[in-house]
């Protein structure tokens, strides 16, 4: 297919694209509209009227849920936001919902000629699997093989891993004395295992999320501000700073999630990463490359002083060529095109 593809790219409303501090589905939608636009497609993203975009921009909200609790209930403004783009299917090719809990779009696909794809962006349940199976025609893409293992029973038409600028993410050959948690607090991250870690090693420990009620309830008493301290939410400034400087960015997840954005960040500094082995982590790190992937916290801190000896900058090198954006707008124009073909047969045998 070489013409063009007009595309209605389908963003959360939670925030804008990109987003002013955290938001990795948004961050990976504005990446992936523009590297678009940038292959000469026509692309009118729908998403909140803060968005930055070379794309056309079609806003229902002029700003997110996430910084207007009247907007309520939310999945009502991911709905609207979606029938935007449904109400104007004649006028695209395919039209791509990122999805930011649910996806609500499967319902419309069967009401338009237009192919519309959903990308999930978490770990979906067999509860949740076996009601989205009343769909079973509605095209899936997955982030990682791991997640796809966890969609079996749903239409996957193909996987595709989340990429990065490179140039958004220089790399830093000498980092700091100090060890990074980038991420939310919730106990699946593991932020009190990287507590622990941090101590066992006796290297400072830094902490960068956004407070909510479970670092206060249970993460705040451990943090001291020498061995433990928590810096905030961060913007991509800070954050690129924070990762550059970390010897090692530590991800203990207690529970799997089917990417881990952070962990292609951290590498495209040079930043090597030690993780558990959960979820798609063996897909993204390359152990005793980019990192050390690791069956238990023990073996993690046995192994720590190996990952943090590792060469910076061939952690720097095998993260962008494995995880470039232009290797993520590939993948999904493959997609959209066996998509478009799929249904061109089988328009032609309803014909």
């Amino acid at each position: 297919m070489t013409r063009p593809l007009r595309i209605a790219m389908v963003a959360p409303v939670a925030t804008s694209v990109p987003p002013p501090l955290s938001g990795s589905i948004e961050t990976m939608t504005s990446l992936l509209t523009e590297g678009l636009v940038a292959r000469g497609h026509d692309v009118t993203l729908f998403a909140t009227g803060g968005s930055t975009t070379r794309a056309r921009l079609h806003a229902t909200f002029a700003h997110g849920y996430r910084e207007d609790p009247t907007m309520w209930p939310w999945e009502l403004c991911e709905v609207f936001n979606l029938s935007a783009a449904v109400e104007r299917a004649a006028l695209f090719d395919v039209i791509h919902y990122q999805s930011e809990y649910y996806p609500v779009s499967v319902a419309f696909g069967r009401l338009t000629a237009t192919p519309l794809l959903q990308t999930l962006h978490h770990a979906p349940s067999p509860g949740e699997i076996a009601m989205w199976s009343l769909y079973r025609d509605a095209p899936f893409v997955a982030v990682s093989r791991a997640q796809a293992h966890l969609m079996t029973g749903l239409n996957v038409v193909g996987t595709v891993h989340h990429g990065l600028d490179p140039t958004a993410f220089p790399f830093r050959a000498t980092p700091d004395d100090y060890l990074l948690f980038l991420g939310r607090f919730t106990e699946g991250k593991g932020v009190l295992q990287a507590i622990d870690i941090a101590r066992s090693v006796n290297i400072p420990l830094l902490l960068a999320a956004k407070e909510n009620d479970y670092y206060h309830e249970v993460v705040a008493p451990h943090v001291d501000g020498t061995h433990a301290r928590w810096v905030g939410e961060v913007g991509h400034a800070e954050k690129v700073a924070l990762l550059g400087g970390a010897r090692a960015l530590l991800y203990p997840v207690q529970s799997g999630e089917p990417f881990g954005l952070v962990l292609t960040e951290a590498m495209a500094c040079g930043t090597p990463v030690a993780a558990l082995d959960r979820g798609a982590v063996s897909e993204l790190v390359e152990d005793g490359v980019t990192g050390g992937v690791f069956g238990s916290a023990e073996a993690l801190v046995a192994g720590l002083p190996r990952v943090m000896a590792l060469d910076r900058s061939a952690v720097r090198s095998v993260a962008v060529d494995r995880f470039g954006a232009d290797r993520m707008v590939d993948g999904y124009v493959s997609v959209y095109e066996a998509v478009l073909r799929s249904a061109g047969r089988r328009s032609a045998a309803v014909t």
